[in-house]
């Protein structure tokens, strides 16, 4: 997978609630080296703003709701992530801006990459240098 896309996850449904899960390479295109999640983000505040030149990403809002603005350098698009069995994939040099949390949202980030500072790219501007080369 080379472009941002929805995937959807199993789903197991069960009127004793429902079950969706995720194994190494069988859902997303990478081994997962790294989980993070995101939660209690204030109203109005953003996550995100920055690309990586690595780290590919899965982010699943496991509860509530938010927005990922994603920019390839190009054009923008934004994705309303809100169903726990949709996980948006992110590949390498796309910017990312996570925005308008919902109340007790609850975002899951899976990473391809263990934490390196070096992969990251935080100016705007130089992540459209690097990604037009």
């Amino acid at each position: 997978m080379k472009a941002p896309q929805i995937i959807q996850l199993p789903k197991i449904l069960d009127d004793r609630g429902n079950l969706s899960f995720l194994e190494n390479q069988a859902q997303i295109p990478f081994e997962i080296k790294r989980v993070h999640w995101i939660y209690d983000v204030p109203g109005g505040v953003h996550r995100g703003a920055h690309a990586y030149r690595e780290n590919q990403e899965l982010v699943v809002a496991l509860s509530g709701s938010f927005d990922v603005v994603i920019d390839d350098g190009k054009e923008q698009k934004s994705f309303h992530l809100n169903r726990s069995y949709y996980g948006l994939y992110l590949p390498k040099y796309t910017w990312r801006v996570m925005e308008n949390f919902s109340t007790n949202s609850l975002a899951l980030v899976l990473s391809s990459t263990d934490y390196d500072t070096d992969d990251y790219i935080f100016d705007y501007e130089q992540f459209k240098k690097e990604v037009m080369q």
